[in-house]
């Protein structure tokens, strides 16, 4: 789920920062640093929204390089999924003991055992893709699905999450094509 929330963090400026830009710079710093990083309490960090000129604080002065501390407080978007929460993901990657797919900088893992049983045996290794018993669905790289998260863990900067699609409602919702179809 994304949500909004205020962070702190701390930066250490080099004494070739320091000049009339120095807030541009430390907000170019700061989104360089979070950006895309994996807060193990909060999830991903998407973007950095709002850095309050009133909230950077400039403390101390290392006295062997000259390097500055400053702490900044910033408003951030974040990414942080949910047990049981329900997502439209798009595939990466199959093989034969399940598929991969993302969801912005979330990577997740389906594997057979958590798909419909018309899907269980039905891998094949040539197209690299899932394809149901009737040939119906075929999930494939590229294709969009609609999964349920049912568990996750962070490790070490990166959060990764292992889901369903074998509840009602879930599946495969866009084949990959981009074609719109007669039903629209």
């Amino acid at each position: 789920m994304f949500y909004v929330k205020h962070l702190e963090h701390e930066i250490v400026l080099e004494p070739i920062h320091f000049g009339p830009k120095l807030k541009s710079t430390l907000v170019r710093l700061l989104k360089e640093e979070v950006e895309g990083l994996a807060l193990a309490t909060y999830g991903y960090v998407v973007q950095v929204i709002d850095v309050p000129e009133t909230d950077i604080k400039f403390g101390v002065i290392e006295y062997d390089t000259g390097d500055v501390v400053c702490t900044v407080k910033y408003v951030a978007l974040l990414l942080r999924p949910f047990i049981n929460e329900v997502l439209d993901a798009t595939v990466s990657q199959c093989n034969q003991l399940g598929f991969f797919a993302f969801v912005g900088p979330l990577r997740i893992f389906v594997s057979k055992h958590s798909m419909p049983e018309d899907l269980l045996n039905g891998f094949d290794g040539e197209k690299d893709a899932w394809i149901s018993d009737d040939k119906e669905i075929v999930i494939t790289a590229g294709c969009g699905v609609r999964l349920k998260i049912k568990g996750r863990t962070v490790e070490q900067g990166n959060i990764t999450a292992i889901g369903t699609i074998k509840d009602n409602y879930l599946g495969l919702i866009d084949d990959g094509s981009g074609d719109v179809g007669d039903d629209f």
